[in-house]
Order: C-alpha cells, then sequence, then structure tokens
C-alpha cells in the first residue's frame, strides 16, 4: 500500500531497538519490577519526545475500537462503493469504478505526492496547521477539542495529546486522510475488477485452472510481501513518519532484500494476479497505469525525499588519497606563502618556456607526479604540475624568455600521492554512453552517428527483394550480436590475461620518456571505451532493423494474442531499460566500461548495492528487450536471433566477466544474491515441509530431483564445450586507433516575464521608500569585485506589504522606471527573509509600533552567491511591492568589475586568481585554498595532508562561476568540467598561462 522505501544499502524506516508499531509494553520481571521499552522521537526543532503506542489500519474495522467521525466517514464511503457496485448494471459500474479508482490514486500519487513534498522541503503541512490555529487552544478551541476526540479514541493508554509536540498531532491527523485514500483506492480497484470480470473463451480447461492457481499465487504473494514489508517499516514508515519526525535508527532487511522497492515493485503483484483472474485486458491496462503511477510518486517524491533526509552532502574535487598521506613535520608546514608563490612563479615561467600544464595530483609543493600525458617532449616543474610540450612562442616577458630547460630538470621532486578526484579525471572525459554526451565535433561520437545512420537507412529505406533483405538484416544483426559477445569478449580476455591491448599501444605509438607506460594505458582504455560504446549501439539498432523487417501491423487488435504478444513485449523492453539504468548507477563511468580490465590505482573494493543487492550477474537481463521484441515482431526468425544473443552473453559473463572478477577480488565474491538466498530459504522450508508429508515417498523423490539437476548440469557442460570449440576456430583480432577531443560551448539567456502590478499603490507614500547601496570601495564609489557581497539599506512605510522584494538588472534592460518588464533571473531576494520559503511567502505579521513618532521601517539585505551577477557591466536595483513588479525604489548605477592584472606572470595571474575562486566558493573556509585562508586560520586535521592550493566544490554552479569569471578576467575559456578536474589554484594559473602564450598573436 504505502511505505517509505529505501535506497539500497541505505535506509530502512525501522529502530534498531524498537519501532513504534512494536512499543507496547514488553515487560520482563525483574526483582519485582516491570520494565518498558521506550521509543523516543525528535521534532525538526530539536524537541525530544516519547513516541506511543500506534494501531495498524485493520483496527477500522475491528468493532472492539471506537470509531472516529473521521471513521465512520471512511467506513461510508466503502459501504457506498459496494452498494453502488451491487445496484449499477455492470456495463455502468465499469465505468463508474474505472473513474472511481483514477480519482483515488490520483489523490494517492499525485495528492499525497504533492503535499509530502512540500512537507519534506518545507514542513508545509505543519505550518499550515499552525497558520490555520487547528491545534491552537487560544485561537481555534472547538476544532482543537474536535481533533483531540478523534486521535485519542484511536491511541493507546500511554498517548497524551497535549504532552506530544504539534507534528506527532499533525501527522496522526495526516494518518486518517491517508486511510481513506489508500482503502478507497484498494477497494474501487478490486471492484472495477469484479465489474469487469470474465470466463475467457477457446481455452482449455487446464489453462482455466493455470490461470486461476497463477492469479491466486500472485495476490498471495502480494499479500505475503505487503505483511512482511509492514512487520520492517511498521507505522513510521507505513505513513512517511520520517517528514513529520525522526524516530531510531535505519535497518535494510528482510523482504527487502528480495527485490528493489518491494513495496512499489513486486508489492503489486496482485495487481496481475487479479488481472488473470478477471481474464480482461481492461483490468491489465489499468493494473499497469496504476503501477506506473505509483513508479512515479516512487521516482518524484520517495527517492528525493530519502535523498534530502539521509542523503550526504558531497565536496566535488575532494582530493583523498587512496594510500595513507604521512603527516608533514611542523617544521615543512611552516612556509610562507611567499615562499610557495616564489618556487611557483620559478615553475610557471619554466612551463611557459617549455610545457602545458595537466591536473595537479600534489599533496604539497615539493612533490611531482610520474604520470606524463602525450606530448613530444614534458618536463615536470616544483609544484608537481605535468608540463607538456609545444611549439615555443616568442614571449614579451623576459622572465619568461630568461628560464632554461635545466631549471625546470631540477624541479623534479619525489612521487605524488594519488587522489581519487585525479585518478577519475584522467580515465573519464565526459565519454559516450549510448548516445549520452554526444559530441558531432569529436571523431569518435561522429563516427558513431554516421555507423547508426547506415544501420537505420538500411533498415527503413527497401532497396532489395523482401527476402533479400530479410536475411542481409538478419546477417548484419548477427554479425554485430557474435561481435560484440565473442569479438569483443575474447579482447577483454585476452586485455585481462595478458595485457593485450596495452601491449599493443605500447608496441605501436611512440610516448613519452619517463612515461612508465601510463600513456599506453590511457589510450587504450580510451579506444576501447569508444569500441564498446560503438558496438553496444550497433547491437541494439541491427537488432530493431531486424525486428522492423520482420514487423507488420495487426489488422484487428482483440483477435488472437496479438494484444497480449505487444503488451509483454512492451513490458520485457520496459524490464531493460529500468535494469540498464540501475547498473549503470551502481557501477558510474568505472564499472560500465570494465575500467578494473585495466586500470590498477583504483581500489579494489567490492560492494554489492543497487540491483547488485538482489542479483550477481544482472547483465543476463539485457536479453529481455530482445524477446520484447520477438514477441512483438511474432517472428521466429528475431526469436532465434534473440536466443543466440542470450546464449553469447552468458557465455561473455561465465568465460570473460567472472573468471576476472575471480582472479581480482577472490574471495571476496559471493555466491549467492540476495534475491537467491530468500528463494533458496523459502525453497528449504518448503522441502522440509514436503519431506515431512511425504513419507515413504520421500527417497524417491530426492533420487527424480536429482536425475533433472544432473541432466541440466550435463546440457550446461555440453553447451559450454561446443561454444568453445566454435571460437577456438574463429578468434577476431581487432586494431583501432581513435583520438578525443572536447569542444566546448557557452551561452546565456534573458527571459521576458509578464508583469503583474499591483492597484493598491494609493495606500502607500512612495516617497518614503528609499533604497541606498552600501559601498566597500574606496571614495564611496559603487565598485564591487565579481562574487562580492553587494549590501543594500532600505526603508519602507511602516505598514508595507512583507511581500516586498529587490531585483538587481542591467542597466538598459528595463525601459521603464516604475515597472519592470524583465526577468532577474533568480537575482533577487525578499525584504524580509526570515518569511518566506524559497519564493513563497510564509506570513503576513506587522510590526508593531512601538514609537509614537516612527512611521517608517528599516532594514537591510544582502545579495551573495546565487543572487549575484556573474557577468560584469554596470547594473540598477530596483524595489519592489508587494511580490509583484512596481518599482518603489530605484538605485544605480553599480560597477560589477573582474580584477585583471597589468603585468601578466604567474604571481599576477596567481594573485587574481585567488580573489576570484574565494569570491566564487562563496569564502567557505571548507572549500577556499589553505594558502588564501588568513594565518590565523585554524586549519583542520583533514587538510594538514592536502595541497594548500587545493580548493573544491558543494556544486557545479561554483565551477561554473569561476569558468566564467576566468574568461571575462584572461579571455581564455574553461568549462566547469575542467575547472573541477583541476581543482588548484597554481594548476590553473600555469593552464591560463599556457593558454594566454598559446593563442597570443
Amino acid at each position: 500500500m504505502a511505505a517509505v522505501e529505501p535506497q539500497p544499502g541505505m535506509r530502512l524506516r525501522r529502530k534498531s531497538s524498537k519501532s513504534s508499531q512494536d512499543s507496547r509494553s514488553d515487560t520482563t520481571v525483574k526483582d519485582d519490577s516491570e520494565r518498558e521499552d521506550v521509543v523516543w522521537g525528535k521534532t525538526p526543532g530539536g524537541e525530544v519526545f516519547r513516541v506511543p503506542t500506534t494501531h495498524d489500519v485493520l483496527t477500522l474495522f475491528d468493532p472492539r475500537y471506537p470509531k472516529s467521525h473521521i471513521d465512520l466517514l471512511n467506513l461510508g464511503l466503502l459501504g457506498l462503493q459496494i452498494v453502488l457496485f451491487l445496484a449499477l448494471p455492470r456495463s455502468i459500474s465499469r465505468i463508474f469504478f474505472f473513474f472511481y479508482f483514477a480519482f483515488w490514486r490520483a489523490a494517492y500519487d499525485a495528492g499525497l505526492g504533492w503535499v509530502l513534498t512540500k512537507q519534506s522541503k518545507k514542513k508545509w503541512i505543519v505550518k499550515e496547521v499552525q497558520k490555520l490555529g487547528w491545534l491552537d487552544e487560544t485561537r481555534r478551541p472547538a476544532v482543537r477539542n474536535w481533533i483531540r476526540k478523534q486521535l485519542a479514541g484511536k491511541m493507546g493508554k500511554d498517548y497524551s495529546f497535549d504532552d506530544l509536540p504539534l507534528e506527532y498531532n499533525t501527522w496522526l491527523l495526516f494518518r486518517q486522510a491517508v486511510d481513506i485514500i489508500l482503502l478507497n483506492d484498494f477497494t474501487a480497484y478490486c471492484l472495477f475488477a469484479f465489474a469487469c470480470f470474465r470466463v475467457p473463451e477457446g481455452l482449455s480447461v487446464a489453462t482455466h485452472v493455470m490461470r486461476w492457481i497463477g492469479g491466486v499465487a500472485l495476490i498471495a504473494f502480494n499479500l505475503w510481501v505487503k505483511t512482511e514489508a509492514h512487520d520492517v517499516v511498521k507505522d513510521y514508515g507505513w505513513y512517511w513518519g520520517d517528514v513529520f519526525f525522526q524516530r531510531g535508527a535505519l535497518v535494510f532487511d528482510g523482504v527487502f532484500e528480495l527485490a528493489p522497492h518491494p513495496m512499489y515493485s513486486v508489492g503489486y503483484a496482485g495487481y496481475y494476479g487479479l488481472s488473470l483472474i478477471a481474464g480482461s485486458y481492461p483490468v491489465l491496462f489499468v493494473s499497469l497505469a496504476g503501477h506506473a503511477a505509483q513508479f512515479g510518486f516512487l521516482v518524484f517524491f520517495e527517492n528525493p525525499h530519502i535523498e534530502r533526509t539521509y542523503g550526504q552532502r558531497k565536496l566535488l574535487a575532494k582530493r583523498t588519497p587512496l594510500l595513507p598521506v604521512t603527516k608533514k613535520s611542523a617544521s615543512s608546514e611552516k612556509s610562507t606563502s611567499e615562499e610557495r608563490v616564489r618556487s611557483a612563479s620559478i615553475s610557471s615561467a619554466a612551463s611557459l618556456e617549455l610545457s602545458t600544464p595537466s591536473a595537479t595530483e600534489g599533496e604539497s609543493g615539493t612533490e611531482t607526479d610520474d604520470l606524463h600525458t602525450d606530448s613530444d617532449c614534458e618536463t615536470e616543474n616544483e609544484g608537481g604540475k605535468i608540463l607538456r610540450g609545444h611549439k615555443r612562442r616568442q614571449s614579451s616577458n623576459v622572465s619568461f624568455a630568461s628560464i632554461g630547460n635545466s631549471m625546470a630538470v631540477d624541479m623534479i621532486r619525489t612521487k605524488s600521492v594519488t587522489s581519487q578526484h585525479d585518478l577519475f579525471n584522467r580515465y573519464f572525459r565526459k565519454d559516450a554512453v549510448l548516445l549520452h554526451n554526444i559530441d558531432l565535433l569529436r571523431a569518435t561520437d561522429l563516427q558513431l552517428i554516421l555507423v547508426l545512420v547506415y544501420v537505420l537507412l538500411a533498415s527503413f529505406l527497401p532497396i532489395m527483394s523482401d527476402n533479400t533483405t530479410l536475411s542481409l538484416h538478419f546477417v548484419h544483426a548477427l554479425a554485430w550480436c557474435l561481435f560484440h559477445s565473442f569479438g569483443l569478449g575474447l579482447l577483454l580476455q585476452a586485455q585481462s590475461e595478458r595485457k593485450f591491448l596495452v601491449r599493443h599501444f605500447l608496441k605501436h605509438y611512440h610516448y613519452p620518456r619517463n612515461d612508465n607506460g601510463k600513456g599506453a594505458v590511457i589510450e587504450a582504455f580510451a579506444n576501447w571505451k569508444s569500441i564498446y560504446n560503438m558496438s553496444m549501439c550497433m547491437t541494439y539498432a541491427s537488432f530493431i532493423g531486424l525486428a522492423w523487417k520482420t514487423y507488420s501491423i495487426p489488422h484487428n487488435w482483440t483477435v488472437g494474442n496479438e494484444l497480449l504478444r505487444h503488451t509483454l513485449g512492451a513490458v520485457l523492453i520496459a524490464l531493460q531499460v529500468w535494469s540498464t539504468l540501475e547498473q549503470y548507477e551502481v557501477l558510474g563511468m568505472f564499472g560500465w566500461f570494465f575500467g578494473d580490465f585495466f586500470v590498477d590505482e583504483f581500489s579494489a573494493n567490492l560492494e554489492y548495492t543497487g540491483i547488485y543487492r538482489y542479483l550477481n550477474n544482472p547483465e543476463i537481463m539485457s536479453g529481455a528487450a530482445f524477446f520484447g521484441l520477438a514477441l512483438i515482431s511474432g517472428s521466429k526468425l528475431v526469436f532465434t536471433l534473440a536466443v543466440i544473443r542470450h546464449l553469447s552473453q552468458w557465455w561473455f559473463l561465465s568465460k570473460v566477466e567472472n573468471p576476472h572478477m575471480r582472479k581480482l577480488y577472490g574471495d571476496t565474491l559471493r555466491t549467492d544474491a540476495g534475491f537467491v538466498k530468500v528463494i533458496k530459504k523459502v525453497a528449504q522450508k518448503n522441502a522440509r515441509l514436503l519431506e515431512t508429508r511425504a513419507g515413504k515417498h520421500g527417497p524417491e523423490i530426492k533420487r527424480v530431483a536429482k536425475e533433472v539437476k544432473g541432466t541440466f548440469d550435463k546440457v550446461y557442460i555440453e553447451t559450454a564445450e561446443a561454444v568453445e570449440e566454435f571460437l577456438a576456430r574463429s578468434k577476431p583480432k581487432i586494431t583501432e586507433v581513435v583520438q578525443d577531443t572536447k569542444v566546448l560551448l557557452q551561452q546565456s539567456r534573458e527571459r521576458l516575464v509578464i508583469s503583474r502590478v499591483s492597484n493598491d499603490l494609493s495606500r502607500y507614500d512612495t516617497s518614503k521608500y528609499t533604497i541606498s547601496v552600501v559601498p566597500t570601495g574606496p571614495e564611496g564609489a559603487l565598485r564591487f569585485h565579481l562574487g562580492e557581497p553587494i549590501k543594500l539599506k532600505w526603508q519602507a512605510p511602516l505598514h508595507h506589504s512583507r511581500k516586498d522584494w529587490i531585483g538587481i538588472y542591467r542597466v538598459g534592460a528595463n525601459t521603464s522606471s516604475h515597472v519592470t518588464k524583465v526577468s532577474s533571473l533568480g537575482m533577487w531576494v525578499p525584504v524580509h527573509d526570515e518569511e518566506w520559503d524559497g519564493e513563497i511567502p510564509r506570513g503576513l505579521s506587522k510590526p508593531s509600533k512601538s514609537i509614537k513618532d516612527v512611521d517608517c521601517e528599516r532594514g537591510e539585505v544582502t545579495f551573495e552567491g546565487r543572487t549575484l551577477p556573474w557577468r560584469t557591466g554596470r547594473y540598477e536595483v530596483r524595489y519592489h511591492h508587494d511580490g509583484k513588479y512596481n518599482v518603489m525604489g530605484l538605485v544605480g548605477p553599480i560597477e560589477i568589475y573582474v580584477e585583471i592584472p597589468s603585468t601578466v606572470n604567474f604571481t599576477s595571474v596567481r594573485s587574481s586568481l585567488a580573489r576570484i575562486v574565494t569570491l566564487c566558493l562563496d569564502s567557505d573556509p571548507s572549500l577556499i585554498p589553505t594558502s588564501c585562508k588568513s594565518p590565523s586560520t585554524n586549519v583542520e586535521e583533514e587538510e594538514d595532508s592536502r595541497d594548500p592550493d587545493d580548493f573544491r566544490f558543494w556544486s557545479e554552479d561554483q565551477a561554473v562561476r569561476i569558468s566564467k569569471s576566468i574568461q571575462q578576467a584572461f579571455d581564455v575559456e574553461l568549462t566547469p568540467e575542467v575547472v573541477i578536474a583541476e581543482a588548484n589554484l597554481s594548476t590553473l594559473t600555469n593552464r591560463v598561462l599556457v593558454a594566454r602564450e598559446l593563442f597570443s598573436d
């Protein structure tokens, strides 16, 4: 019915000791005294309270429990449905209950999803109850007493309405509404299915028996899943208690190891069981629609709520060493910033004379990296940056030309500590995944698009006879299928056993001196990724082409099994799409491209999360879409190819992937997945039960079972030997060289808005509205560095609208000084920020007039972070009335500038970048480089081991700011991805200097 679903390995709403549902008096006698386990809850405001006992929804039908007015309403609605079902003719009943079920399903998935999302984000339900005063004894005593009676009658003796916080009582009231929706939704669906019940004609008695057995089994399984899930999550999770208050720890066990999101996935098996029993396509399609709506509830409310509540905020570009880092001595920690800048300046000069820098991986200013990227000549600078050789250009700065190669050679130091961040950005550079991240200016991506185009053209433009075309399509699809599984499988197998691909590139291509083979690894892996992605796309495209050639649109969908085939085929395709997305979510780029076959630096930690919690090899499900297409097309040829594809994928898993996994992870590989464990437990339990009941026939049943198992094992072995013999005679060899490039594009936008104006301006004295900017520069100039906070002072009449707001706009964007007609693009702040929830005003409270002669209210607001303009230029600030676009005050122009050094050298550019990076990172001490902090700032223990010039991000928006600022300050374009990959002040300085040198005339 309803439950808060956990993400694998992350959460499940059950307290480790006791849940609110199980907190009934669990007494033991000890020294003639009773002890009771107590469950404690905590409100968002920090108030701790004792969670009383709750009762599940089934008490609604128990005459021993008192019934509240809401319960009577619920029972009345349920009884009305049954009366209407018995009274209405069957044809009208179908239509009525279809729309009635649609209404309650929308109330569940859309209605509850909407209010729960608002409650999760802004505590909206609690605030509305508080605003309306329903539980306030002074404001609405009658309503409060009525609610108190409704809740107290359904609770146990340990419930005290007056002693519990507002959040908990609001949750209990919310439960009443949830019960109405859930029960009416379930009843309406069942009555719709009963109204559509029919006995299909043309089926044998055995088919009817199997249909009923399958339907009853699915319904029984549904009930078991719901019961087991409720035993785990209890009422706290069943009614989404954690959007109101927190209670207890989280445990992930039981039925939640059977399948992902069992309450929303296998927990709806009863829908399809009832569809089988009803024998009705309308019931089946309504079940699919209702189930899909439930998944929508999961995607749009449940998962985002889980992430907000239990997810951890992750730092971008955080350089966590893969190996423990030895702490620096106290004396080495005391190097001054001047020494660091001086040494970095020497490195920069050498870099401009010799090379282009790459991402730093240094932990200090005296450590270097041992990995070089492809170039004609390379060296390293003192800061650990890799310097790539390029054609020398005459520099306007004398210091650049005065430094020779010998100085750069003298700067080589010890090996740096490699971090996960640097490794990831070394091996992954916006790689294409199927058709994601396609860049037509990248040679491999363009080749992929051209290959797809030729396949689609050959599929949809018939130029031969039907038989010839069909045969060619089959051969074409078969070739790609065999190449993808066996060709790439053998290539990957050779890479696993003897590093075949790396050896090949090391043999045929030149790499810099002291490269240690890293360049070959990078190039081999890059080419493998392109080949693998192209092969996967071509396999799918060629198979779709074959299926299209064998497909014909049915003339009559209701005759035979046409509609059923199409429905099951679509379900199988959707199953594979879901499975693929789940796999990619767990594997990421590294696992998707079999990175552990190539890269040894990543730590080999094996974790079973996501879909891998339930299945060891979910890749075997990749054949579901092929069988789905075979069902839709109704072609034996397509089905044959689907079988071949499935067998070839099985070979790939058993002969390539699994052996490598055993070699890499050894004993850490598990034998049984979560799904298998659950099934085995059930099978063992049933086997013991069957053995006790079989009596003397028990040994005979065991013997037959062993013979059947031996037959399957023999078939498996013979099939594997046949495939191995076939592959031994036909091993393909693949060689291909690919170069990856990036083209970075950026554009800005400005949107017009429909101005909403107020008609009550006559009530306000506009002369009392003023706004002024607090200057920070010398002589009171209204000049602010890009990213620098802008503070404003405002004045308004005492009883001005609490919805007033202030926006900042480019000078000239608005032609009128009375009405704003251009969007602020998020660059606005409310006058009373504490009275707003995001973009929604919370209250309309008025200030008290404490002094007789005071008739104005004053305050301050600050533009910072996202509310600032991140483009240089001249701006104006506008004070708006009542949440609309009437301009009550205007000040400007304000100049936004970025510091451009007069002399371009390492010291000046680094100093400018230090200010830019600090402001773009909101001056957050946990993000900005240690070298940019004041000497008095306490350095955390974590920062002791990182490069003083390293910086980090909370979001990609901060990297976008740095990218824009660098472009405006130095006319150098860097994408946010590059900024995140670099994430080092000195490295970024070197990149800017080298880019300016390369692009200078």
